[in-house]
């Protein structure tokens, strides 16, 4: 997809970005796309690891906090 892209294709879509968000605000919207990028890697590397890739099609669990007891009737107090 990225394929066809050329040296001027990238510098319009760069001139178009700075245009939008304007030159202070694009170091924090690059720091925060980086962020996102590790946070995602993290999550891919801990499923890789974990062996839970999703190509079963079962469905994680890892969303649910593993401290938590649902199973208990009695109220806390």
């Amino acid at each position: 997809m990225l394929g066809g892209l050329t040296g001027w294709h990238l510098l319009i879509i760069l001139a178009v970005i700075l245009l939008l968000f304007g030159a202070p605000k694009l170091p924090a919207l690059a720091r925060s796309i980086g962020q996102s990028m590790r946070i995602f890697k993290g999550e891919v590397d801990e499923m890789k690891k974990d062996g839970k890739d999703g190509k079963d099609g079962s469905v994680d669990d890892a969303a649910t906090p593993a401290s938590s007891d649902t199973t208990d009737s009695k109220p806390k107090q």
